[in-house]
């Protein structure tokens, strides 16, 4: 689950209050239950028989960018907001420390990498995630969501097989193309990417937050000559796509109204069912003829409405 449900739920908080005229005349999706829906994927996720499963949201504190989201959505949920030294494991359960002693915990909503989440397992020197967590994991004792690997899916070379992936899972051919994507350790897609540099966006596999990449059209002969230069020293690291022309909307800037490009940041909840947010987070490229919608990047961000029939 990416970052940014807090602020389609805020965006449509204020929407409402600046503009409700526009909401009475519209028949506009609510988006404001997502946090119910979200306790209610978490607590179907539970491991036993246990009725009232105790949820927490893990965090890896105030310093990440994302902790806005991590205290709001658990305030929304009326669960607790931990840290790795809020929990400790004993006999493979995981509980929380409380004013009134230790409380078993069911299931854990992690905002931590998997590298951080059990220095038992993975990195020794993690302070931010709990010792023995991922002994209780693997005996079935607490649950982990987004489960440990999913992160996998954040490489962006992957995105290349998911036409695959859904052959292979699902038996079906993709509803939707993808775009065409050049993965640079491969010796003729290396070439053609070198060749077509300044037609390419080339993004980092790890890349995140708009970091690491190139927009050829939009890039100086000497960048793309340096960029180059990074992408033969270590061409696995990087995947290659058409620079693709984003739908724009009207923008209030300082100008005035005028087009921005934008692209929507979907919200899905698979648990025993699968739901999809009627609604989203569109990000905005604020700078005029940027694609690059990151917030990191100076991007905004904009409600978006999904209308009843």
């Amino acid at each position: 689950m990416p970052s940014g449900v807090s602020y389609m739920l805020e965006n449509r908080k204020m929407m409402m209050r600046l503009f409700p005229d526009l909401f009475a005349l519209n028949r506009v999706a609510p988006v404001a239950h997502y946090p119910d829906l979200l306790l209610a994927t978490l607590r179907s996720m539970a491991p036993g028989a246990s009725n009232d499963p105790t949820v927490v949201v893990l965090t890896p504190g105030m310093h990440n960018s994302a902790y806005f989201e991590h205290a709001f959505l658990a305030q929304q949920m009326g669960v607790e907001l931990v840290e790795g030294q809020d929990l400790f494991v004993r006999e493979d359960r995981v509980y929380m420390r409380t004013t009134q002693g230790p409380k078993r915990v069911d299931v854990i909503y992690r905002r931590i990498d998997d590298d951080f989440l059990d220095p038992q397992a993975f990195r020794p020197d993690s302070s931010l995630g709990c010792a023995g967590l991922m002994r209780a994991y693997r005996t079935g004792n607490v649950a982990l969501c987004n489960a440990i690997g999913t992160g996998v899916a954040d490489d962006k070379s992957i995105y290349a097989y998911v036409p695959q992936m859904i052959e292979f899972y699902l038996g079906e051919k993709p509803l939707l193309d993808n775009v065409p994507t050049w993965r640079c350790r491969e010796p003729e897609s290396l070439a053609y990417v070198l060749a077509h540099l300044s037609e390419l966006v080339v993004k980092e596999v790890h890349g995140a937050g708009g970091y690491g990449m190139l927009v050829g059209p939009a890039s100086t002969r000497a960048e793309i000559e340096a960029f180059a230069l990074r992408i033969k020293a270590h061409p696995a690291n990087y995947i290659a796509q058409p620079t693709l022309s984003l739908s724009t909307c009207p923008t209030f800037v300082e100008q005035g109204i005028a087009p921005r490009h934008i692209d929507l940041r979907p919200f899905v909840l698979s648990g025993k069912t699968v739901q999809v947010v009627p609604g989203g987070l569109t990000r905005v490229a604020l700078k005029e003829g940027s694609l690059v919608v990151n917030s990191s990047q100076g991007g905004g961000t904009k409600d978006t409405w999904v209308l009843d029939a």
